[in-house]
């Protein structure tokens, strides 16, 4: 019997369908015709590379060396040197928010995910519920074929679905991820994790020497190695460590390396970093350096007193952005090891939102204090006292916010500030040596978290699908990078873009920016904030002014109205309206959402473990 033709399945529609076999059924199987088709497994197309996405925590576009910082990153460096150095990358501002965005290839209030999980309310945009109308990326890639897999933190799970009954189905291996090993949340300890494998919760080892760095990368190289052995399908690798946010955990061996480096303060470090990135050409050499906030205080008008705890902060988170680096850099050593390198398309995306100021004006040895309202008990006396003990196992440290501002370089603001790019521009690099002829290049074009999707699904050769599981699917609001990775003049394609978070805002349209900063990142219980209508709009060409330095408002007011209504008209089309400017306040909002404990108490029986999350 001639055998049957497979056709080429129709990749709009998943999971794809089940082919039943059609002919004939001879009644004996030593009958010549009883011959059927090979059962074959569902395949990417021809050439789909492996992807394996990084996605860092809190590191600032001037943190790491690739982008002239003071924070040695040799693993970036070498992806940079064997691939592309994006400059104009954008993030949504804070964690939760830019994860959804990268996952579903939608802008962040699109999928409901306006704020992090822990401040969710019932308006459309905030409800922290990713939509089935927007599958992510795992999803795609698994109906085609691929091994998928995440490894770190998990930041995009509604709260009242965090608990151990469920319901499971936005949890990573219930939503596109055959494997999971990492944390629920916007953080956790690194030397105590909460680690989950799957859904069940498991207890990390009793060991001093234990950190959840180390132990998510061996997770992460032994699942490769076993598809590289078995599998023989490509996979799709998701990398998420928490670091470097909060607590700044590291073994003391790596913060040592930075003794002493930081003693001259933030303000003559944004200097070195601003000099080394013109030597770099990660800014143009007309950049200017734009000032530093007057609500930041100046390193010399810190208290003297306090001056060897603050350079202590910074020297533990450099330690910490190294030792993660590095030991990102063995996911690429295990890579070479299998050969599977030059076939793996990287992206290596250096921060989901600019670096952190949530540690308040003097940094803490716990940031949970803050996070409380309770800032003042950490006198200067308190933190000196406990100088020695940052970054280790008796801590749950942050920095001070001039560090954050100085690892912003060359742009204003830091995390949550998204209406200026020292909140939302990171570093991103991309690394696939089969299909990239350039080697330690720039990339200019401006490009935003939601170009990620279709980026790897036009590397794969996949369609953006139609339908999943039965659900009409939104369309993907992001634009493919691919045109750029071959044509370094190639003109942008992203033209336009929104950005929101609790009440800061902006727009970016071809070059020019409109933005106000309406809430300061480290005023977290109670501050008063003023009206939407009364915040102080600004505007900049960037074509002109790279860093956001000259405000040109009042000169072109016509091209500010104009922004500013292009502003409104994207926030109702992506559900960012109505506005909230609230912070933690909302933590006690209740009305209209799920709960996991009801009432005032709650009763556990033996082996039970409720999950709380920290935001």
């Amino acid at each position: 019997m001639k055998k049957r033709a497979i056709p080429t399945p129709q990749r709009e529609i998943l999971p794809l369908p089940d082919r039943p076999y059609v002919g004939p059924l001879p009644y004996d199987t030593k009958d010549p015709d009883a011959e059927f088709p090979p059962i074959e497994r569902i395949r990417p197309p021809e050439g789909a590379p492996n992807i394996l996405v990084v996605l860092l925590d809190d590191v600032g576009f001037g943190a790491t060396s690739a982008f002239g910082g003071p924070c040695r990153t040799t693993t970036a460096e070498r992806l940079a040197a064997g691939g592309l150095k994006y400059t104009r990358f954008h993030t949504t501002a804070l964690c939760s928010p830019t994860r959804a965005a990268l996952l579903t290839g939608r802008n962040h209030h699109s999928v409901g995910m306006g704020v992090i999980t822990e401040l969710a309310t019932t308006a459309p945009g905030y409800t922290t519920r990713i939509p089935n109308t927007a599958a992510n990326i795992a999803k795609i890639l698994k109906y085609n074929g691929y091994a998928t897999a995440q490894f770190g933190k998990c930041h995009e799970i509604p709260v009242w679905e965090t608990g151990p009954a469920g319901p499971f189905e936005r949890w990573p291996t219930h939503n596109g991820f055959e494997t999971f090993y990492g944390f629920v949340g916007g953080e956790t300890n690194q030397w105590f994790p909460e680690v989950y494998e799957g859904t069940r919760r498991i207890k990390t080892p009793d060991d001093p020497a234990y950190h959840f760095m180390p132990d998510m990368t061996d997770r992460a190289i032994a699942w490769i190695r076993t598809q590289a052995a078995l599998a023989r399908t490509p996979f799709f690798a998701y990398f998420a460590p928490g670091a470097a946010h909060a607590p700044h955990h590291v073994p003391k061996a790596w913060a040592d390396r930075y003794t002493g480096q930081f003693d001259e303060g933030w303000d003559a470090l944004r200097e070195r970093i601003f000099a080394r990135q013109k030597s770099l050409f990660v800014i143009p050499e007309d950049a200017k350096l734009t000032l530093r906030p007057a609500e930041i205080p100046a390193w010399n008008d810190m208290p003297k007193a306090l001056l060897p705890v603050l350079a202590r902060q910074m020297e533990v988170y450099a330690g910490f952005l190294e030792y993660t680096d590095h030991h990102v850099g063995r996911l690429l050593d295990a890579l070479v090891e299998l050969g599977l390198l030059d076939d793996t398309l990287i992206l290596y995306i250096l921060g989901d939102n600019g670096a952190s100021a949530e540690g308040t004006l003097q940094g803490t040895f716990n940031e949970m204090i803050n996070f409380n309202g309770m800032s003042a008990l950490e006198t200067p006396e308190f933190l000196a006292a406990r100088i020695d003990e940052l970054g280790g196992r008796a801590a749950y440290n942050h920095y001070a916010a001039g560090w954050a501002h100085a690892l912003d370089t060359p742009y204003p603001w830091v995390k949550q500030v998204a209406s200026h790019w020292g909140g939302t521009r990171n570093g991103m690099l991309v690394h696939w040596p089969a299909k990239i002829a350039a080697r330690g290049e720039l990339r200019a074009q401006f490009h935003h978290v939601i170009d990620v999707v279709p980026t790897l699904l036009e590397a794969a050769g996949l369609p953006a699908p139609v339908m999943v599981e039965g659900v009409q699917q939104k369309p993907l609001e992001g634009v493919s990078m691919l045109y750029s990775f071959d044509d370094a003049a190639a003109p942008d394609r992203h033209v336009l873009q929104y950005f929101e978070m609790v009440g800061n805002r902006g727009i970016y349209h071809e070059g020019w920016t409109a933005v106000t900063k309406h809430r300061t990142p480290w005023e977290l219980v109670g501050e008063a904030v003023v009206s939407f209508d009364d915040d102080k709009w600004e505007l900049y060409d960037t074509t002109r002014d790279w860093t956001e330095a000259e405000d040109l408002a009042a000169h072109f007011p016509e091209k500010l109205h104009e922004l500013q209504r292009l502003f409104l008209i994207e926030a109702a089309r992506h559900d960012v309206l109505p506005l909230d400017n609230r912070g933690l306040e909302r933590v006690a909002e209740e009305s209209g959402l799920p709960r996991i404990v009801h009432g005032t108490s709650q009763c556990l029986f033996d082996g039970m473990e409720l999950n709380v999350q920290r935001s």
